[in-house]
């Protein structure tokens, strides 16, 4: 039986720390940065299949049952937080010292 907990308003950090805490309960913290980001890949590629799926215009294959985007979006997330604790970022600091460069950009 899992001990993890997520509160049920948990911020990005909160979100880090869970998946940091999941990746040692389940066996998975000494995973290297290529493969991590093998998974990552395959997960976005997962992803790109099931938002495929949802297009009208675009020809997909519909033998299988169409995936849950949900649930490949939290896939990909998942990976992504990995990687930022395996580079001890806190992903949120990042995210917003990253606007605040983007704020002072022009977009055209």
């Amino acid at each position: 039986m899992s001990k993890l907990y997520l509160k049920p308003k948990p911020n990005l950090r909160d979100f880090q720390n869970y998946v940091g805490a999941m990746l040692k309960e389940r066996g998975f913290e000494k995973e290297t940065v290529p493969e991590v980001f093998m998974m990552l890949f395959e997960e976005c590629g997962e992803l790109a299949r099931s938002a495929r799926k949802t297009q009208k215009h675009i020809k997909a294959y519909k033998g299988k049952r169409r995936s849950e985007i949900s649930y490949e979006f939290a896939d990909v997330f998942i990976y992504i937080l990995q990687l930022c604790n395996y580079f001890d970022i806190d992903l949120e600091k990042a995210f917003r010292e990253k606007e605040e460069i983007n704020k002072k950009r022009i977009w055209k």
